[in-house]
């Protein structure tokens, strides 16, 4: 499969003035001491591929001191062409810039770089809200089905509407109108994140039971009541969802509920479990994408070591290089046994990288 990331310059991006990355076409480790700005260059690369911040940080956070927006440009591969994608974002909001055309936003971005994250706090896609979960599950189907995105957009739209006129006092008759729209959309929704769930959930348990060397159960809820339909489900809570002012069902309460040793995951009293199904899932979508899209992905590791034993770790590390990724990973010491042979190594001290020779 052909290289993700040909290289990479971040400008004024945090603690980054200028920074520029020509990674390996496998491993790479980017090693420093805290605070020094290896995650910051992990964060710039993901921003790249997603638009937005993995730490959930504000754009006017993102730009470093003294200056007025950020820039970030990478040439990337995809089936033996390589092309420029850039992004910049200040004051005037994000702009994308792809085979130097402009437009397309984050939606773009994640499909000119697709890329997956585990950080250390990873861990929340298990421990954490339902949020999580579907931003997860709509990356798979994102990716598995071409139309999905469009799909999405539309029930979002639906249901931005259909509140707008809960909270205008709307009554049952105008309601319904808006009723027929959402769900038309909302059904589109969840048909494709059903199906996508449905071909990934082989996949999902083998990456989750070889780590966590125990039975894990995945089982998708669609987010309204079994035995009825979005339409009938959004009829019958009229009244509910006039009080509350809000949609109470359908795919935005959607879940992907998880269990371990016959309880609830996220009750996992390890946050080094949690990590490692969290891991889990992160590896099984990257392993579905890329067998879709019969490219290469970018994996980024923050840490990997962080709360994992020995054990843990190489169990973890095993699976990520036999997925044929190309990977860049952080540490704080240079660690070349995290694979099976010598990464390309660059260091961070206040800002400035370098490689290694």
């Amino acid at each position: 499969m052909s290289l993700a990331l040909h290289s990479f310059k971040a400008t004024d991006f945090r603690c980054l003035a200028a920074a520029e990355l020509e990674p390996d076409s496998r491993f790479n480790l980017i090693y420093g001491n805290n605070a020094s700005g290896k995650t910051s260059l992990l964060e710039a690369i993901a921003y790249l591929g997603r638009g937005r911040s993995f730490r959930g940080a504000a754009t006017q956070s993102l730009v470093r001191h003294s200056a007025r927006e950020f820039l970030l440009f990478g040439r990337i591969e995809q089936k033996d062409r390589v092309f420029g994608l850039g992004v910049k974002n200040g004051p005037g909001g994000l702009l994308v810039s792809a085979e130097g055309a402009h437009g397309g936003g984050a939606a773009e971005l994640a499909r000119r770089l697709p890329l997956q994250i585990i950080d250390p706090e990873i861990h929340s896609l298990v421990a954490g809200g339902p949020e999580e979960r579907r931003r997860y599950l709509d990356w798979v189907v994102f990716h598995v089905e071409p139309t999905y995105v469009e799909d999405w957009r539309r029930f979002r739209r639906a249901l931005k509407q259909r509140n707008a006129a809960l909270k205008a006092g709307a009554t049952r008759d105008e309601l319904h109108s808006w009723d027929q729209e959402l769900s038309c959309q909302g059904d589109r929704v969840h048909l494709a994140r059903e199906r996508v769930f449905e071909v990934a959930l082989p996949t999902l348990t083998v990456f989750a039971e070889g780590l966590l060397q125990s039975p894990v159960g995945f089982e998708y809820r669609r987010g309204w009541a079994e035995g009825v339909t979005l339409a009938e489900a959004l009829a019958t809570g009229r009244a509910r969802d006039q009080q509350f002012g809000s949609t109470q069902s359908g795919p935005h309460r959607a879940d992907l509920r998880l269990s371990y040793e016959k309880g609830l995951a996220r009750r996992l009293v390890s946050r080094g479990q949690q990590k490692l199904l969290s891991c889990a899932m992160v590896l099984a979508a990257t392993a579905i994408a890329q067998s879709k899209l019969q490219q290469r992905l970018l994996l980024l590791l923050d840490d990997p070591a962080a709360e994992l034993d020995s054990g843990s770790l190489g169990r973890l590390m095993e699976r990520v290089v036999a997925l044929d990724c190309q990977v860049i990973a952080t540490a704080l010491e240079p660690q070349s046994r995290l694979f099976p042979q010598p990464p390309l190594m660059f260091h961070v001290e206040q800002g400035v990288l370098s490689k290694v020779c």
